[in-house]
């Protein structure tokens, strides 16, 4: 199996970073290197931490109390391949991917694991504290799979 580099995992469940009391996980890299990124320890892929994605999943099953997980980074979509087989393992839970790219730029092979998506690069001039889930004004949250919720 192969092994995926994270930074860390949220000691305590988030009510920021999507619907409801949430675990997060920050991949580590970054392609993006947004201006006054609040996760500027999360860019350089070398600093991370080196996992078995099994090994992980299982972690996510045990601290992940409700399966409602968001995924945050640095950007995870700089490691596809190996968050396509991480979200493989827990298809079962409540994802939400933030990523910096837009809608379109999202593989669909990831989009189908995900309940909600938060899309765009955080832009310091257009920074907002209004609207729940987003750092700047251009962003998106967007729910994407409405089956995913129903079928469970």
């Amino acid at each position: 199996m192969s092994t995926i580099v994270i930074n860390s995992i949220m000691k305590n469940p988030s009510l920021g970073d999507g619907p409801g009391y949430r675990t997060v996980l920050f991949l580590q890299g970054c392609n993006i290197f947004c201006n006054k990124c609040q996760n500027v320890e999360t860019w350089d892929i070398t600093c991370g931490n080196s996992i078995e994605i099994k090994e992980l999943a299982e972690l996510l099953r045990k601290k992940c109390f409700n399966k409602k997980l968001t995924i945050s980074g640095g950007e995870p979509l700089m490691q596809i391949k190996e968050l396509k087989e991480l979200l493989e393992l827990i298809k079962d839970f409540d994802i939400c991917l933030y990523t910096g790219y837009e809608l379109e730029e999202v593989p669909s092979e990831i989009l189908k694991y995900l309940k909600y998506i938060k899309v765009g690069p955080f832009i310091w001039k257009e920074r907002t504290t209004t609207m729940p889930f987003v750092g700047s004004k251009n962003q998106k949250f967007l729910e994407v799979n409405n089956e995913k919720s129903e079928s469970e």
